[in-house]
């Protein structure tokens, strides 16, 4: 039952043209004590129009004939209150989202669209670390919410497999490199290297320059940089899809920076031919306004750059997947170089420039730092997973030491909280490394939503739900409160998608959970004469709980 609507369309007939129906439900709102009613309107934007104070326009509107969806409309102060039909509303929502499921709350107005998500993107040879988290699991989440309002997605992993870094990386290995140790644990092996390499150059400045060289080798194809490449970047990616196994994240594309290098020089030449590259201090730009820096598309010495690449990389992705909305998952530093990017674009002609969106979010810091490979300063994201998991594993045991299943369950929490952790925060903060916040079991935190759900299963089994919502409905203020949050979920997954927050799905899911727990601790749920409907709304809850749950990439196991 939507009530918003409802309500939305019976101010309509009072208020007449001066507000469209959309505008009259942007401004209803959920009072914040449930005796003053279930929805409210704000009377104060109609004082203008109207010629009257907000408290006569509302006794006004209060007074016209209400529908038997509403128990009774009132006017408190500036507001018109509405208060539901808590026994029709109930029945309604109940059987709706019994007989959806996990469709309840779907979105239509994605139909037939596609959006692209360039998420993850983590460096060759470089260990996959907890800097890494947000952008695979903020995308992920991303995708999971635009499919549920209707969309088709196409998650790519903008693979960095190309860069001077790669020069400094084969000369490190030819250095010092061991081929058994580095077979046998390539990540660890290829980031000591990397490190190795910046510890030597500060004492010795001229290994750079012969990093430089080992690049430009590997960009005129020598047999030898080509081969190590090559190498690096299959162990690489073998590592990565452990971790990716792991957190349950899959994609449609792994084409990376390398994959561009035979396409950017016919950027190159549109820009010229547009006359849109300008000289500057010998390198060639592009001027994209006076509040912006240019944007470098060629260096001195002929160099493409990161701009050349992804401008080169958004008109593929556009001829490939003919995208509607295109979201870059990453971090906020690179603000001003999507700005330039899609400016560009625009200069070559290219409006759909603007459905390119920079979901931005903040760092992940170590002791209030940014985490570098370079300085060897890193958290390892399996590291992180692998003790997540194990902790969870131990605290099952102590409390249900039967459990079946017991380490595909402890994989699930433990996943759950690490994800959990980083997506109940707002993606634009920045977020503190604390293995102990992350793996806490009690509080606002993933088990704790998992728990919950597991909880009502237990509740359901034992009380041998049928699936059904008895018409005989006895409703109560604590099954009310619940009621209402169920109802605003097809709304959150809505906001979720707009704002591109997978962080208000995870308040939303703490907020059932916590209202649910509430009910459990005061209500008595089985063996008693209501035990048929508060099974319902128990079922209700569960089905939310674990589509919102799925929405953030995490799985809810039935028994914990």
């Amino acid at each position: 039952m939507n009530g918003k609507k409802i309500f939305a369309t019976y101010l309509k007939d009072q208020i007449g043209s001066e507000l469209t129906l959309k505008q009259i439900e942007a401004f209803i709102e959920k009072p914040k004590q449930i005796q003053h009613g279930d929805l409210a309107f704000p009377c104060f934007q109609l004082a203008k129009i109207f010629k009257k104070s907000p408290n006569e326009i509302a006794k006004t509107l209060a007074a016209g004939n209400i529908s038997d969806d509403f128990e009774k409309i009132e006017a408190i102060g500036s507001y018109v209150n509405i208060f539901l039909n808590k026994k029709a509303a109930t029945e309604s929502l109940l059987t709706q989202i019994l007989k959806e499921k996990n469709t309840y709350a779907n979105h239509r107005f994605g139909n037939g669209k596609t959006i692209v998500l360039d998420l993850s993107s983590p460096n060759i040879a470089k260990p996959f670390s907890m800097g890494h988290l947000r952008s695979t699991v903020i995308g992920s989440s991303m995708a999971a919410i635009s499919e549920k309002c209707g969309y088709t997605t196409v998650k790519i992993n903008y693979i960095g497999d190309w860069g001077t870094q790669f020069g400094k990386l084969i000369s490190a290995y030819l250095k010092w490199g061991d081929e058994n140790k580095v077979r046998n644990n390539p990540i660890k092996e290829l980031t000591k290297l990397y490190v190795l390499f910046h510890e030597e150059a500060e004492k010795d400045p001229s290994l750079n320059e012969e990093g430089r060289m080992w690049f430009k080798k590997l960009e005129d194809h020598d047999p030898k940089a080509k081969e190590l490449w090559i190498w690096f970047k299959e162990v690489s990616l073998e590592a990565f899809h452990k971790i990716y196994k792991l957190l349950d994240v899959d994609f449609d594309s792994y084409n990376g920076e390398a994959f561009f290098n035979d396409k950017m020089n016919a950027t190159v030449n549109v820009l010229q031919e547009k006359k849109l590259l300008k000289l500057s201090e010998g390198a060639q730009v592009v001027r994209v306004g006076d509040d912006l820096p240019p944007c470098l598309i060629k260096k001195t010495d002929g160099a493409t750059l990161y701009a050349t690449r992804d401008i080169t990389a958004a008109i593929y992705r556009k001829n490939t997947y003919d995208f509607d909305e295109a979201f870059y998952v990453v971090g906020h530093e690179q603000s001003l170089h999507f700005e330039q990017v899609k400016r560009v674009l625009k200069k070559l002609g290219h409006d759909w420039a603007d459905h390119i969106h920079h979901v931005s979010f903040g760092l992940i810091l170590q002791n209030g730092k940014k985490m570098s490979t370079r300085k060897g300063k890193t958290v390892l994201l399996e590291t992180v997973i692998l003790e997540a998991v194990k902790l969870a594993e131990q605290n099952i045991k102590s409390k249900n030491p039967e459990l079946q299943d017991l380490q595909d369950v402890a994989r699930q929490v433990g996943v759950g909280a690490v994800i959990f952790h980083d997506l109940k925060n707002e993606k634009g903060n920045d977020v503190e490394f604390s293995l102990d916040a992350m793996l806490k079991f009690e509080g606002d935190t993933g088990p704790y939503v998992q728990y919950t759900a597991a909880r009502i299963q237990t509740l359901l089994n034992k009380g041998d739900f049928n699936g059904s919502v008895p018409k005989e409905l006895s409703i109560g203020l604590e099954s009310w409160e619940i009621i209402s949050v169920l109802n605003e979920f097809p709304e959150v997954v809505e906001q979720a998608f707009h704002r591109k927050e997978p962080s208000v799905i995870s308040k939303y899911v703490l907020k059932l959970s916590h209202k649910f727990n509430h009910y459990y601790a005061h209500v008595k749920i089985l063996n008693s004469k209501e035990t048929p409907e508060r099974l319902a709304l128990c079922a209700s809850v569960q089905i939310v709980l674990k589509e919102g749950l799925r929405l953030l990439g995490i799985r809810t196991p039935n028994r914990m």
